[in-house]
This record gives structure tokens, C-alpha cells and sequence, in this order.
């Protein structure tokens, strides 16, 4: 999921920031690093040690990133049943 993804579904007063914060500052039980910015990078590449551990474990469970840095969220993108595109989420919660 994206930051803006998850501030959408939670609604007004949320955004992605907000998300980056409250993600920073979860239980070590919260998988922080399925959560990504809309262009579909890491943010938090410099904000970890070891530097890009997010895109090293998102690596380990699968996900491909090109030379940029950058997965595919046609590829890898989810949305929780009942608030994906087709359930009519305004497509400016993606960013």
C-alpha cells in the first residue's frame, strides 16, 4: 500500500506524512515496510540502518525494484477489500 492509500481509507485529517509518522513510531510487530510513496520507492532509505533496509526486506519477500529504485504498483499495489479503485476511492488518495 501506498502512504496516501492508507490516509484515503482513513479519511479526512489524515495524510501521508501523518502515516509516515504514526509508522515510524509502531510496535516492531507492525510490518512498516509494505507501506510505500506513490511512485512506488522507499521513503525511508535514508532514515534506516542498515540505509534502504525497507527495500532489502521488501526484496527478501519478493518484490522487484528496477536500478532506480522502484517497484511496479500495477504489480504490487493492494487494496483491502472494499476500498480499491472500482469501489470509487478518489484516485488523488494515491499520492
Amino acid at each position: 500500500m501506498t502512504y496516501g492509500q492508507i490516509a484515503g481509507i482513513l479519511g479526512e485529517g489524515y495524510t501521508a506524512r501523518t502515516i509516515g509518522y504514526v509508522l515510524h513510531g509502531s510496535p516492531d510487530d507492525v510490518p512498516w515496510q509494505r507501506v510505500i510513496n506513490a511512485q512506488g520507492k522507499c521513503s525511508t532509505g535514508r532514515l534506516t540502518i542498515p540505509i534502504n533496509l525497507q527495500q532489502e526486506i521488501l526484496v527478501s519477500e519478493g518484490v522487484k525494484f528496477d536500478a532506480r529504485g522502484k517497484c511496479d504498483l500495477d504489480v504490487y499495489l493492494w487494496w483491502p477489500e472494499g476500498f480499491g479503485p472500482e469501489e470509487d476511492i478518489q484516485p488523488t488518495l494515491l499520492s
